[in-house]
């Protein structure tokens, strides 16, 4: 098992890259690996729950979806 960080750093101006924080750790944690996320710059607004809801990246459910699973997973993310 690997300790992974993964950083977002992209928000409501490239949706799919905002989304690929949460995909990208979801899948560590499902594969048994313990992932950490961070949020910084435009990432942090993606923590306000009507940009999340509405940040949909192409292919993905919404950020606030994704989010809510890296929530369950008990992934830590740092603001």
């Amino acid at each position: 098992m690997a300790r992974l960080l993964y950083v977002g750093s992209h928000g409501v101006g490239d949706p799919t890259r905002a989304g690929l924080v949460f995909v990208s750790a979801n899948g560590a944690k499902e594969a048994g690996h313990d992932p950490v996320i961070a949020l910084v710059g435009d990432g942090v607004l993606l923590m306000n729950e009507t940009i999340a809801k509405n940040t949909v990246p192409v292919g993905w459910p919404p950020v606030k979806e994704l989010m809510a699973t890296s929530i369950s997973h008990h992934i830590p993310i740092h603001v």
